[in-house]
Protein backbone atom coordinates (compact mmCIF):
# COMPACT_ATOMS: atom_id res chain seq x y z
CA UNK A 1 0.00 0.00 0.00
CA UNK A 2 1.36 3.41 -0.99
CA UNK A 3 0.98 6.75 0.77
CA UNK A 4 -0.41 9.94 -0.77
CA UNK A 5 3.15 11.23 -1.21
CA UNK A 6 4.07 8.15 -3.27
CA UNK A 7 1.36 8.57 -5.92
CA UNK A 8 2.52 8.72 -9.55
CA UNK A 9 0.56 9.97 -12.55
CA UNK A 10 -1.68 7.44 -14.26
CA UNK A 11 -0.34 8.65 -17.60
CA UNK A 12 3.16 7.58 -16.51
CA UNK A 13 2.00 3.96 -16.60
CA UNK A 14 0.98 4.28 -20.26
CA UNK A 15 4.28 6.01 -21.08
CA UNK A 16 6.19 3.27 -19.21
CA UNK A 17 4.63 0.48 -21.26
CA UNK A 18 4.91 2.38 -24.54
CA UNK A 19 8.56 3.45 -24.12
CA UNK A 20 10.61 3.46 -20.91
CA UNK A 21 12.95 6.13 -22.20
CA UNK A 22 9.99 8.38 -23.02
CA UNK A 23 8.64 7.75 -19.52
CA UNK A 24 11.98 8.73 -17.96
CA UNK A 25 12.33 11.88 -20.06
CA UNK A 26 8.85 13.05 -19.04
CA UNK A 27 8.53 11.85 -15.45
CA UNK A 28 12.16 11.83 -14.25
CA UNK A 29 13.86 14.55 -16.29
CA UNK A 30 10.64 16.61 -16.56
CA UNK A 31 11.08 17.15 -20.32
CA UNK A 32 8.04 17.77 -22.49
CA UNK A 33 7.68 18.98 -26.05
CA UNK A 34 4.38 19.31 -27.88
CA UNK A 35 3.90 18.48 -31.55
CA UNK A 36 0.82 18.33 -33.76
CA UNK A 37 -0.18 14.89 -32.49
CA UNK A 38 0.12 15.69 -28.79
CA UNK A 39 -1.68 19.01 -29.34
CA UNK A 40 -4.56 17.19 -31.04
CA UNK A 41 -4.70 14.71 -28.16
CA UNK A 42 -4.65 17.48 -25.55
CA UNK A 43 -7.45 19.37 -27.31
CA UNK A 44 -9.52 16.17 -27.59
CA UNK A 45 -9.20 15.56 -23.82
CA UNK A 46 -10.02 19.19 -23.01
CA UNK A 47 -13.13 19.07 -25.20
CA UNK A 48 -14.27 15.81 -23.58
CA UNK A 49 -13.85 17.22 -20.06
CA UNK A 50 -15.70 20.45 -20.94
CA UNK A 51 -18.92 18.60 -21.67
CA UNK A 52 -19.58 17.91 -17.98
CA UNK A 53 -22.32 15.63 -16.65
CA UNK A 54 -24.90 14.17 -19.02
CA UNK A 55 -27.96 12.00 -18.41
CA UNK A 56 -29.36 9.68 -21.05
CA UNK A 57 -32.30 7.51 -20.04
CA UNK A 58 -30.57 4.80 -17.95
CA UNK A 59 -27.01 6.11 -18.30
CA UNK A 60 -25.32 8.91 -16.37
CA UNK A 61 -22.10 10.19 -17.99
CA UNK A 62 -19.50 12.02 -15.90
CA UNK A 63 -16.26 13.50 -17.22
CA UNK A 64 -12.89 14.39 -15.72
CA UNK A 65 -13.44 12.40 -12.51
CA UNK A 66 -10.36 12.49 -10.21
CA UNK A 67 -8.92 9.01 -9.64
CA UNK A 68 -6.67 7.56 -6.97
CA UNK A 69 -5.46 4.15 -5.86
CA UNK A 70 -3.25 3.64 -2.80
CA UNK A 71 -2.88 -0.01 -3.81
CA UNK A 72 -1.40 0.86 -7.21
CA UNK A 73 0.16 4.14 -6.08
CA UNK A 74 -1.42 6.06 -8.95
CA UNK A 75 -3.61 9.13 -9.41
CA UNK A 76 -5.06 11.06 -12.33
CA UNK A 77 -8.36 11.76 -14.06
CA UNK A 78 -10.81 9.64 -16.03
CA UNK A 79 -11.90 11.04 -19.38
CA UNK A 80 -15.40 9.57 -19.16
CA UNK A 81 -17.12 7.30 -16.68
CA UNK A 82 -20.53 5.92 -17.60
CA UNK A 83 -22.88 4.76 -14.85
CA UNK A 84 -25.43 2.30 -16.25
CA UNK A 85 -28.57 1.82 -14.18
CA UNK A 86 -29.57 -1.79 -13.59
CA UNK A 87 -32.91 -3.34 -12.70
CA UNK A 88 -31.73 -3.65 -9.10
CA UNK A 89 -32.66 -0.50 -7.17
CA UNK A 90 -29.59 1.63 -6.37
CA UNK A 91 -27.31 -0.64 -8.40
CA UNK A 92 -25.17 0.87 -11.15
CA UNK A 93 -22.60 -0.67 -13.52
CA UNK A 94 -19.49 1.52 -13.79
CA UNK A 95 -17.94 1.72 -17.26
CA UNK A 96 -14.78 3.85 -17.82
CA UNK A 97 -13.95 5.20 -21.30
CA UNK A 98 -10.51 6.57 -22.20
CA UNK A 99 -10.15 8.79 -25.27
CA UNK A 100 -7.12 8.47 -27.55
CA UNK A 101 -6.28 10.64 -30.55
CA UNK A 102 -4.92 7.96 -32.89
CA UNK A 103 -5.70 4.32 -33.48
CA UNK A 104 -5.22 1.07 -31.50
CA UNK A 105 -1.58 0.35 -30.63
CA UNK A 106 0.17 -2.99 -31.13
CA UNK A 107 1.20 -3.02 -27.44
CA UNK A 108 -0.94 -3.13 -24.30
CA UNK A 109 -0.15 0.40 -23.08
CA UNK A 110 -3.64 1.84 -23.61
CA UNK A 111 -5.39 -1.21 -22.13
CA UNK A 112 -3.13 -1.16 -19.07
CA UNK A 113 -3.88 2.55 -18.54
CA UNK A 114 -7.63 1.92 -18.80
CA UNK A 115 -7.41 -1.09 -16.47
CA UNK A 116 -5.54 1.05 -13.93
CA UNK A 117 -8.36 3.61 -14.12
CA UNK A 118 -10.90 0.86 -13.48
CA UNK A 119 -8.90 -0.44 -10.51
CA UNK A 120 -8.79 3.10 -9.09
CA UNK A 121 -12.57 3.39 -9.43
CA UNK A 122 -13.06 -0.03 -7.84
CA UNK A 123 -11.02 1.03 -4.84
CA UNK A 124 -12.79 4.39 -4.56
CA UNK A 125 -16.36 3.14 -5.11
CA UNK A 126 -16.02 -0.30 -3.48
CA UNK A 127 -17.36 -2.02 -6.57
CA UNK A 128 -16.29 -4.44 -9.31
CA UNK A 129 -15.83 -3.16 -12.87
CA UNK A 130 -15.75 -5.96 -15.47
CA UNK A 131 -15.03 -3.88 -18.58
CA UNK A 132 -14.54 -0.47 -20.18
CA UNK A 133 -13.67 0.97 -23.58
CA UNK A 134 -11.01 2.91 -25.50
CA UNK A 135 -12.32 5.48 -27.98
CA UNK A 136 -9.89 6.25 -30.83
CA UNK A 137 -10.27 9.59 -32.60
CA UNK A 138 -8.68 8.42 -35.84
CA UNK A 139 -11.01 5.47 -36.32
CA UNK A 140 -14.01 7.03 -34.50
CA UNK A 141 -14.51 3.63 -32.97
CA UNK A 142 -14.78 2.20 -29.47
CA UNK A 143 -12.65 -0.79 -28.56
CA UNK A 144 -14.19 -2.74 -25.69
CA UNK A 145 -11.69 -3.94 -23.10
CA UNK A 146 -12.45 -6.71 -20.62
CA UNK A 147 -10.53 -6.42 -17.35
CA UNK A 148 -9.44 -10.03 -17.19
CA UNK A 149 -7.41 -11.45 -14.31
CA UNK A 150 -4.42 -11.54 -16.65
CA UNK A 151 -4.76 -7.82 -17.52
CA UNK A 152 -5.24 -6.92 -13.85
CA UNK A 153 -2.11 -8.84 -12.83
CA UNK A 154 -0.13 -7.19 -15.63
CA UNK A 155 -1.37 -3.75 -14.54
CA UNK A 156 -0.45 -4.39 -10.91
CA UNK A 157 3.00 -5.72 -11.81
CA UNK A 158 3.71 -2.81 -14.14
CA UNK A 159 2.65 -0.33 -11.45
CA UNK A 160 5.24 -1.84 -9.10
CA UNK A 161 7.85 -1.76 -11.88
CA UNK A 162 6.99 1.89 -12.61
CA UNK A 163 7.54 2.92 -8.99
CA UNK A 164 10.89 1.13 -8.90
CA UNK A 165 11.85 2.71 -12.23
CA UNK A 166 11.02 6.26 -11.09
CA UNK A 167 12.73 5.68 -7.72
CA UNK A 168 15.88 4.44 -9.52
CA UNK A 169 15.87 7.72 -11.41
CA UNK A 170 18.02 6.70 -14.37
CA UNK A 171 17.04 7.31 -18.00
CA UNK A 172 17.66 4.23 -20.18
CA UNK A 173 19.60 4.55 -23.46
CA UNK A 174 17.79 5.31 -26.71
CA UNK A 175 16.80 2.47 -29.01
CA UNK A 176 15.24 3.50 -32.31
CA UNK A 177 12.00 1.94 -33.58
CA UNK A 178 9.39 3.21 -36.10
CA UNK A 179 7.18 4.55 -33.28
CA UNK A 180 9.94 7.06 -32.46
CA UNK A 181 9.00 9.09 -35.55
CA UNK A 182 5.62 9.96 -34.01
CA UNK A 183 7.03 10.92 -30.59
CA UNK A 184 7.10 14.63 -29.70
CA UNK A 185 10.36 14.06 -27.77
CA UNK A 186 12.33 12.71 -30.72
CA UNK A 187 14.39 15.93 -30.83
CA UNK A 188 15.39 15.57 -27.18
CA UNK A 189 15.75 11.78 -27.27
CA UNK A 190 17.72 11.58 -30.57
CA UNK A 191 17.32 7.79 -30.88
CA UNK A 192 19.09 7.50 -34.24
CA UNK A 193 22.17 9.36 -33.02
CA UNK A 194 22.28 8.03 -29.47
CA UNK A 195 22.02 4.33 -30.29
CA UNK A 196 25.20 4.54 -32.37
CA UNK A 197 27.17 6.51 -29.80
CA UNK A 198 29.82 4.89 -27.61
CA UNK A 199 30.34 5.30 -23.90
CA UNK A 200 33.50 6.96 -22.56
CA UNK A 201 34.77 3.62 -21.24
CA UNK A 202 34.34 2.01 -24.68
CA UNK A 203 36.17 4.90 -26.32
CA UNK A 204 39.10 4.67 -23.87
CA UNK A 205 39.32 0.87 -24.20
CA UNK A 206 39.46 1.13 -28.00
CA UNK A 207 42.08 3.88 -27.83
CA UNK A 208 44.30 1.79 -25.52
CA UNK A 209 43.94 -1.22 -27.83
CA UNK A 210 45.13 0.77 -30.82
CA UNK A 211 48.21 2.27 -29.13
Amino acid sequence: MYSEDDLLQLSALQHFVFCRRQCALIHIEQIWEENRLTAEGRIMHEDVHKEGVENRKNVRIERGIPLRSLELGLSGNADVVEFHRTEIRGKWIVFPVEYKRGKPKPDSSDMVQLCAQAMCLEEMLKTVIPEGALFYGKTKHRLDVRFSEELRLETGRLSVDLHEFICYGKTPPAVYSPKCDMCSLIGQCMPMAMQNSRSVSEYIAEALENK
